[in-house]
């Protein structure tokens, strides 16, 4: 993997986890959707494999 494109997902997954804490600080009474952020989370590392096996996109 190259460095910059690690970068990018550290950044990103560090984006996520702000994200999903300033959820639940804020608003206490709806629950995260779990099965929503793990199937986004698995779509873009999917898409970052599939990149970085066939050198498209």
């Amino acid at each position: 993997m190259e460095p910059a494109m690690l970068r990018l997902v550290v950044i990103a997954l560090f984006v996520v986890v702000i994200w999903v804490l300033l959820l639940r600080l804020f608003d206490r009474k709806r629950p995260l959707d779990w099965n929503g952020i793990a199937f986004a989370l698995g779509f873009i590392a999917l898409a970052f494999y599939l990149r970085h096996i066939t050198g498209m996109g």
